[in-house]
């Protein structure tokens, strides 16, 4: 009985002793197990972290493009309705123009028109040309202007200028010309009607 109870105590504590180690060796895991758990843990909040920043940014960019795109298209909106009604205006100044060549207004407007001109070629012999409507007036504004000029020569072009008024001068050797018919002076005035109807729609006038 004696050989028996040493065996048994011996197995008892063999048993026992093995139960600590593997209770040792699960305790060991599960703690092995935490870290592992707090390291993944911290590396999913930064890749969630970065994500998460990622998508921020993606969204202030895609913010910046769509209200930069917006301001475009609207700047462009502007300037089609700009020009629209630049043109527009012309046309119709164009229109008022054409019909008024039998007015006095328009009959002392040549007159000046056509002094302006000869000064700016600066020559003693040139030829204007105008619209097939306004040749007796031009001829007219030579005649009481320049007829006691002996050293002036001035020859109305038989062929008709397609404008809807004014005249165009050239001198007689053809080096210079000066267009100053009603239509190159509307297109001179251009930039500056543009702008101010510019300022207009930005309620800056």
């Amino acid at each position: 009985m004696s050989s028996s109870s040493s065996l048994e105590r011996t197995i008892n504590k063999v048993i026992s002793q093995a139960e600590a180690d593997f209770i040792t060796q699960i305790d060991s895991s599960f703690q092995e197990s935490l870290k592992n758990l707090a390291a993944s843990r911290t590396k999913l909040e930064a890749e969630y972290n970065r994500i998460l920043e990622g998508a921020r940014k993606q969204g202030d960019n895609l913010k910046r493009q769509i209200v930069g795109s917006s301001r475009l298209s609207a700047r462009n909106r502007q300037l089609v309705l700009i020009e629209s009604a630049v043109n527009d205006t012309f046309e119709k100044a164009k229109t008022i123009l054409a019909s008024s060549n039998k007015e006095n207004s328009y009959r002392l407007l040549m007159r000046k028109i056509l002094k302006d001109s000869v000064m700016m070629i600066d020559s003693d012999q040139v030829i204007v040309e105008c619209n097939k409507n306004d040749i007796d007036l031009v001829k007219e504004a030579i005649s009481d202007n320049f007829n006691d000029n002996n050293k002036m020569k001035i020859k109305v072009s038989d062929h008709p200028l397609n404008a809807i008024g004014g005249i165009r001068l050239t001198s007689a050797d053809g080096s210079m010309t000066f267009d100053n018919t009603l239509d190159s002076r509307i297109e001179r005035l251009k930039p500056l009607i543009r702008k101010n109807i510019a300022q207009m729609l930005r309620g800056e006038v």
